[in-house]
């Protein structure tokens, strides 16, 4: 399908940045050398696995992997089947604001250990790894990959976007045509960690606009990729703006989902 973007996977630093910026973007390339030399490392702990992208047998015995029974307008998890068609209470009250949220796993130790060491500790080669888990979830119908964007200051500190990274990983592995332009961060906004629900709202009103890659999403459907899905603030503050530039249907895709916000870091 035409409209597919090869992305810049890593940012561009202005000139006048100094210091651990600059020397975490030196050490980058090392990062790479070392994870192609060095054995096979758990993605969880860090511990000698069997295989590149492999956990290791204890990480991978706490992972909960996320399938139906689910919510069928926003895929929560139910214990037990409640029939096709079935909505957790949230939903029937309130429709959610996206088309639906497809995680990998639970958020819980293990699977914020991989995005941590994703995220912070440079280990960019973790985005394929989340993205093989996803990869699974990815609908039949034709969909547009479309990652969440960092504003420019955050990518430059970071050197780099994981949701950038893990959606061109799935357009590998899937396929799926890429667009990572579609929608842009127009202002910063505060690390959400910390925040609850009311509060992550607020801190994103307005905080995302139409890239120009939103020309292209017209009738089509969208799959939102990131890393950590949590509140839900980010993900619909992005599909209103994706469903204005005119994208038929938008799906959250994310590696790992908060069940419970009180766990939520």
């Amino acid at each position: 399908m035409s409209g597919a973007v090869t992305p810049p996977l890593v940012a561009r630093r202005p000139a006048r940045d100094k210091g651990g910026v600059i020397w975490r973007n030196a050490l980058m390339p090392l990062n790479l050398a070392l994870d192609a030399a060095l054995p096979p490392r758990c993605p969880g702990c860090g511990a000698v696995a069997a295989a590149d992208h492999h956990f290791c047998a204890g990480c991978w015995s706490q992972l909960r992997f996320l399938a139906p029974p689910w919510c069928a307008a926003c895929q929560t998890p139910f214990s037990i089947s409640r029939g096709e068609g079935a909505m957790c209470a949230r939903c029937t009250v309130r429709p959610p604001p996206i088309d639906g949220v497809l995680a990998a796993v639970a958020y819980d130790d293990i699977s914020r250990a991989v995005v941590m060491r994703l995220k912070y500790g440079g280990h960019i080669a973790l985005a394929e790894t989340v993205a093989r888990h996803m990869a699974r979830l990815v609908p039949a119908e034709e969909a547009v990959l479309v990652p969440v964007p960092l504003h420019r200051w955050r990518l430059w500190r970071r050197g780099f976007n994981q949701s950038v990274l893990i959606a061109a990983a799935l357009a590998r592995l899937t396929g799926r045509p890429l667009l990572h332009d579609a929608v842009r961060r127009a202002k910063p906004t505060p690390v959400l960690r910390a925040l609850g629900a009311a509060a992550r709202a607020r801190a994103v009103a307005r905080a995302f606009a139409a890239g120009p890659g939103a020309a292209q999403l017209h009738g089509r459907a969208v799959l939102l990729v990131d890393d950590v899905y949590t509140s839900g603030a980010t993900t619909a503050a992005c599909a209103a703006v994706l469903r204005r530039a005119g994208a038929m249907r938008v799906t959250a895709l994310c590696w790992a989902r908060v069940l419970n916000e009180a766990e939520a870091d």
